[in-house]
């Protein structure tokens, strides 16, 4: 959910955040201490609210002329108005408002306003979307993960298809380096490509999805939303995403691969 917090005085644009902050700890917040940067961020996509708490005494555009604005680039929004003038009440609703709040606001006051709200976005918990079909691809918050090395996210991708069984260093070295290579080199490489996981991981909050431990390696999969996951599930939107292709830039994903054509077939 995203709330736009709308106060030409600084104090109470940061009470105001605050507060809503309090009361929905997972909500974005966007703050703005005049209608010109509330104006300049509509037409974005991205930046579009789903509620907005809004001063209505301000310089330049007064909140009430600022709501109407905000409600033709985004119809859906709802505007509660925060103020400390109660003369304002009746024209407040005559454009919609969906609430009214006299200053100064507490969390309760803005939790209480949003109870009486219907139909929320509901707030999804973030997580890591992993794309088996095709090139395998890792996204966080729909943009692509960088990892600091081909052969990092490699690893996942390996452990990914292991669906959170435990690995040896040697059966992660032979699925890595088809070649061949030495083993105690190898288990050296893949320290180094597992910090390099745990970091990229740790940045977005995640590195408690990779298991460490007796000399062996795993994911917690349940942690991930994935289409190979959700079509050994049964989901038939991810069984009609499947042509054929699994991780197609891995040779050792072949098998898999192989083992997910013949269910499609037997299906």
């Amino acid at each position: 959910m995203r709330i736009y917090a709308i106060d030409d005085e600084p104090k109470m644009l940061r009470m105001l955040k605050d507060a809503i902050g309090k009361a929905e700890p997972e909500a974005e917040i966007l703050a703005f201490s005049s209608a010109a940067n509330v104006l300049q961020s509509l037409p974005d996509p991205e930046k579009q609210p789903d509620v907005v708490f809004c001063d209505i005494e301000m310089p330049g555009m007064n909140g009430l002329t600022l709501a109407t604005k905000i409600k033709d680039s985004a119809p859906d929004a709802r505007i509660i108005f925060v103020t400390g003038y109660d003369q304002y009440a009746l024209e407040a609703y005559r454009i919609h408002a969906h609430g009214y709040l006299m200053k100064p606001v507490d969390a309760a006051a803005i939790r209480e306003e949003l109870d009486q709200i219907p139909n929320l976005p509901e707030q999804k918990p973030q997580t890591l979307y992993v794309q088996c079909f095709g090139l395998f691809e890792v996204f966080w918050q729909g943009e692509p993960l960088q990892f600091e090395r081909r052969r990092t996210k490699e690893l996942l991708a390996f452990l990914i298809d292991c669906r959170g069984t435990a690995c040896t260093a040697e059966e992660v070295a032979t699925a890595l380096w088809e070649g061949g290579i030495e083993l105690k080199k190898a288990k050296h490489q893949i320290r180094n490509y597992v910090n390099d996981l745990r970091a990229t991981l740790k940045k977005i909050g995640m590195e408690d999805l990779l298991i460490r431990r007796s000399g062996v390696l795993a994911i917690r999969a349940e942690q991930i939303d994935c289409d190979y996951y959700q079509m050994l599930s049964g989901d038939t939107d991810a069984l009609n995403a499947y042509h054929g292709e699994y991780m197609s830039q891995y040779s050792w994903a072949e098998m898999t691969q192989s083992k997910l054509w013949f269910t499609v077939c037997d299906s």
